[in-house]
């Protein structure tokens, strides 16, 4: 497979978020941060209150990328091989033979994850770490490269099922997706009456700008990004800032450590570096680690969040030079 070098991986991204703002308006940072996942080989959590284009940005970013896309909406009674897919006897052959479910697809968006049971939500940890899954005892993979975005309401809890930490993990970022500023709001107001509600990306203009072989070249040259000597050491620091804070109950993981480092490498690439500088591990500890850590109580009762406690703790480790 041909490398690319960073300014190509960069063009290459930006090529992508060109594209995006065709459907998407005043989600940059999220789009941006979402392509820094996908590039990194991590799968993407997008947390935000309805309306807020959670659903599009997935699919926006999906069409744009190229390869196939699936889209599974998660209901309490939803079953485990509806999503990975199950074993189907053919008379004829007198043989059972493996039909494939939605989860087979480049990208893979899970909507309102956290609405489907425990048992059918386990059903993605083999496929999200391993890229393939278990049916009847046969492993099957899933395509390369293999992305899954998931949407979660964060405001209405009645009928969901909370994730557990497993599943979090799995997860390289969480991306929080808000109301926008009020001049955005406005221009997209301007903008989203005149467009009919159910159109699809590729209705409104959004075309694949790349492909599956594209991406994995990406991937490939992103491994080859440099991370200097000193910044394990700032990763380390943060980790250990995480689990001695009393506003915590649980701190980061080496896991969470290594998952920065590889996102930040992703990033440096996306902005044109070989290299990675401390800026990249700052700007991405946040949603790398919001999900990997779990407030105190007594934190919670005062109306803390998790990004406080970070920021926090982000600001008292002292930046390598």
């Amino acid at each position: 497979m041909e490398q690319t070098s960073p300014p190509a991986v960069a063009e290459h991204a930006q090529r992508i978020l060109r594209e995006s703002e065709r459907a998407l308006v005043g989600l940059e940072r999220e789009v941006r941060l979402a392509l820094v996942g996908v590039l990194a080989g991590g799968h993407v959590l997008l947390e935000g209150p309805p309306g807020v284009a959670k659903t599009l940005l997935a699919r926006t970013l999906a069409q744009a990328c190229g390869g196939s896309f699936a889209r599974i909406q998660f209901t309490p009674d939803l079953m485990p091989a509806d999503v990975t897919g199950t074993s189907v006897f053919h008379p004829l052959a007198g043989e059972f033979r493996f039909r494939p479910g939605p989860l087979f697809a480049h990208l893979v968006l899970c909507d309102e994850i956290n609405r489907a049971s425990a048992k059918t939500q386990s059903a993605l940890l083999e496929a999200m770490q391993e890229g393939a899954v278990t049916v009847d005892g046969e492993r099957h993979p899933l395509p390369a490269p293999f992305t899954v975005f998931a949407t979660m309401n964060p405001i209405e809890h009645e009928g969901t099922y909370p994730l557990p930490e497993a599943q979090l993990d799995r997860f390289l970022f969480k991306v929080l997706v808000g109301y926008p500023p009020p001049e955005v709001e406005t221009g997209l107001l301007a903008l989203g009456h005149r467009r009919n509600p159910s159109s699809s990306p590729s209705e409104l203009g959004v075309q694949a700008v790349s492909s599956p072989a594209e991406i994995l070249a990406a991937r490939a040259r992103v491994e080859e990004i440099l991370v200097r000597e000193d910044l394990p050491g700032y990763v380390q620091k943060l980790l250990a800032a995480t689990r001695s804070t009393a506003s915590l109950r649980l701190g980061g993981s080496p896991r969470a450590g290594v998952m920065l480092l590889r996102a930040a490498k992703a990033l440096a690439a996306v902005s044109g570096r070989d290299y990675v500088i401390p800026d990249d591990v700052k700007e991405l500890f946040l949603p790398v680690f919001r999900h990997r850590v779990v407030l105190d109580p007594a934190e919670e009762i005062e109306g803390t969040r998790a990004d406080d406690v970070l920021a926090r703790l982000l600001d008292g480790v002292e930046v390598p030079r």
